[in-house]
């Protein structure tokens, strides 16, 4: 069983989309410094926790070259053997407060799971922040700031006019608001970089708003609940699809910043509220 758990680990690795990744942060008390205790130490401390909270229950472990364990926890119950079917992935990084977890519908057990994380990195709280994505490792460079560096980068090659009359073959075609499509190309990249983005696959909004008006008279005058939507963004892979908004000619240019800000606030859902 203990050779099955790793193969299934490597298998989860190599196709890593097959499970929706949910990023927790997890943070220490006041004052308290950074434990700088080693991968062993807490691999250690995390089953010693889980097994005396959950008799049965199956942990395995597998290191990575990223300085990251992978944890592979099979549930069972007091009268049960652990369910290898019913089972929660955990993705840590030595010496940082982010968790990625794919926990699918086994939940009854996040309270046990979430004080062997603590206890083991010595923490003092969790808590799920609002970004979730079926790639891992995009969600990695989002939360660790990584994707103006480790993604594969590619040049844009400005728009400039003598560029564009020596590629005009008809002296009677001319290109047309070339100085705007020049602002419109250094916004994009001002807004999103030279490189690629991190890959997510939706954004999702949920708006509230309250009806304005000078007049007392009419239906929606002395409403209190605010009026309220949901706003939905997907797309195989969203960040760049609006980075390339502007370009297209499909919207303004700047974008707003409730779009750009995702990979930088490291959310993907935003509740937005005005009084």
């Amino acid at each position: 069983m203990k050779e099955a758990a790793i193969l299934d680990i490597i298998y989860h690795q190599t196709y890593q989309t097959k499970k929706i990744w949910i990023v927790y942060k997890m943070t220490k008390a006041p004052g308290e410094e950074v434990d700088l205790s080693d991968m062993e130490e807490f691999k250690d401390s995390f089953k010693k926790v889980l097994q005396r909270a959950l008799r049965n229950v199956h942990i395995s472990f597998r290191d990575c070259e990223d300085n990251a364990v992978w944890i592979r926890i099979a549930w069972g119950t007091p009268y049960m053997k652990p369910n290898q079917y019913k089972t929660t992935y955990v993705v840590y990084h030595s010496q940082t407060p982010f968790v990625f977890v794919s926990h699918g519908r086994i939940k009854k057990y996040i309270p046990e799971l979430w004080q062997a994380l603590m206890t083991a990195g010595n923490y003092q709280k969790i808590q799920q922040m609002e970004l979730r994505s079926i790639y891992l490792d995009s969600l990695k460079a989002i939360v660790f700031k990584q994707y103006n560096q480790d993604f594969q980068t590619y040049h844009h090659t400005p728009l400039q006019e003598g560029n564009a009359e020596s590629e005009i073959v008809d002296p009677r075609i001319i290109h047309e608001n070339i100085k705007e499509k020049e602002r419109i190309q250094r916004v994009t990249r001002e807004t999103f970089g030279d490189c690629i983005q991190p890959r997510i696959e939706f954004a999702q909004y949920k708006l509230e708003t309250k009806f304005k008006t000078d007049s007392k008279n009419g239906i929606l005058a002395e409403r209190e609940e605010p009026f309220r939507c949901l706003v939905k963004f997907s797309s195989p892979h969203l960040l760049e699809a609006l980075k390339s908004l502007a370009p297209a000619g499909i919207a303004d240019a700047p974008l707003s910043s409730l779009l750009t800000c995702i990979p930088h606030k490291a959310m993907n859902y935003f509740t937005v509220r005005e009084k």
